[in-house]
């Protein structure tokens, strides 16, 4: 099926049901939901399969009057921008409390803009006896569409009729795209496959901060307070001339200091951020770093086998920094061995400084994730090793290691065969991960080695 090249944005006040239903549409759930109004702070994007062909979907905040409140005023100012660059809006209202007057106040502005309109009158369990089936004519946009996204039903027929809507503007005109000055489609064509990096860290950190600068605009929510962002929003882009996908996560607490249930699964977004992406920046404070959480946060990376890089964030503000930087970078190579030989990269999300090496870091450290090397040179660097620290005995016999082979990259993953795998030592098995790191330059990538016997299966296989 043809991709179609029109965007699709859901609106409405908030607490209506626009996030169920896009992640109905979309068949993930990708958005995040709760029962409390205004969850939804910022855009996310989906790809909606309809019978003529895919459109990309966007979820939006709730619209609402904002008044005096800075990070309000940023979220009505995104939200505005997605429905701008949208072709086509899905208008949803709730059919159980039926048409507010902020229903009639926000029709009229979206109206204004001369775009497609599909009204959805969701939660319609009961079908047309909900009061707002008939109170949603006064809007002026034409029959509703009656869904109920909880219980799925009804999204079959809104899914047909976008792509009715779009297969017509299709056919009357190619659609060139989102007006000029409110382009929010951060995908630029690259050769090159993307590369999936996801940037964690505490909240506060600046990672919201760090993205827009590498964007060179306001594209994600930020504000001094922390707990901005909530969910793990994906931005496609050009980064100094390589194709990347940056994953903008929720700040992360400890488990313990984790109690409202909106964190809990903002918390677990990131985690499937980090989990899908292939490098994750962890983003320190520079005034506050290496706290246990940062350190939680790297060896969780590392042990997910991802690519790692360790970024000080908000460098601009230290003072002395050559020598804030020896202390910080020797605290850095003793707390997280399992990434040995990555550097420690000072950046200021602020001014830019330092943007060029990090990307020359991870880079660099992706290269090296994906990196394999032969079994020839692999068995000759094991001999030496073992020449000049043989494994241990165990029972006054000798531990003898056979060979070695490399059986997977990302991260560079080997299989050692030896007699008695489970009594070779966890330090014999670390001397081994740091002699790959050092002989074959791995540094700064998590190594896996997995111990067989003999007589267990061929790993060539």
């Amino acid at each position: 099926m043809a991709e179609l090249a029109a965007t699709v944005a859901i609106v409405g006040r908030p607490n209506v049901g626009k996030s169920t239903l896009f992640n109905r549409l979309i068949g993930q759930s990708k958005a995040l939901v709760d029962n409390q109004p205004g969850v939804t702070r910022d855009v996310r994007k989906g790809q909606l399969a309809t019978p003529h062909g895919d459109v990309r979907l966007l979820d939006t905040a709730g619209l609402e009057n904002y008044l005096g409140d800075d990070l309000a005023h940023s979220i009505s100012d995104l939200t505005w921008r997605a429905i701008k660059a949208a072709d086509i809006h899905v208008f949803v209202i709730d059919a159980r409390q039926g048409v507010l007057p902020a229903d009639f106040q926000f029709a009229r502005r979206v109206r204004t803009l001369n775009k497609r309109i599909v009204l959805v009158a969701n939660k319609m369990e009961r079908g047309q006896t909900e009061v707002g089936y008939s109170e949603s004519f006064m809007l002026g946009f034409g029959e509703p569409v009656c869904t109920s996204a909880e219980h799925r039903i009804g999204i079959e027929s809104l899914r047909r009729a976008i792509g009715q809507i779009a297969h017509e503007l299709e056919a009357v005109e190619p659609i060139a795209g989102s007006e000029p000055g409110h382009k929010l489609d951060d995908k630029e064509e690259c050769e090159q496959r993307a590369v999936r990096i996801a940037i964690v860290g505490r909240p506060n950190a600046g990672k919201s901060s760090l993205i827009n600068r590498i964007l060179d605009r306001n594209r994600l929510l930020i504000g001094p307070s922390p707990g901005v962002t909530r969910d793990a929003i994906s931005v496609p882009t050009s980064w100094l001339g390589n194709s990347v996908e940056l994953f903008d996560t929720a700040g992360m607490r400890r488990k313990s200091k984790i109690t409202e249930r909106l964190e809990k699964l903002s918390v677990s977004d990131g985690l499937r951020a980090v989990r899908f992406a292939e490098v994750v920046i962890v983003l320190l404070d520079a005034q506050n770093p290496f706290e246990a959480q940062d350190l939680r946060l790297a060896a969780l990376a590392a042990q997910e086998g991802r690519a790692v890089v360790v970024a000080l964030n908000k460098w601009d503000l230290v003072e002395n920094k050559q020598a804030c930087y020896a202390e910080l970078a020797a605290d850095f190579r003793s707390a997280l061995p399992q990434i040995r030989g990555s550097r420690l990269i000072a950046v200021s999300a602020k001014t830019g400084k330092g943007l060029a090496d990090l990307h020359r870091q991870v880079f660099a450290l992706y290269e090296i994730w994906n990196s394999r090397v032969s079994t020839g040179p692999l068995n000759r660097w094991l001999s030496s090793m073992i020449e000049a620290h043989p494994p241990p005995a165990y029972r006054s016999r000798r531990l003898r290691l056979r060979y070695i082979t490399q059986v997977n990259t990302r991260p560079p993953s080997f299989v050692l065969m030896c007699s008695r795998p489970g009594k070779l030592p966890r330090s014999y098995t670390r001397y081994l991960v740091n002699g790959l790191r050092t002989h074959f330059g791995l540094a700064g990538t998590p190594i896996r080695i997995v111990l067989r016997s003999h007589g267990d299966r061929n790993p060539y296989v």
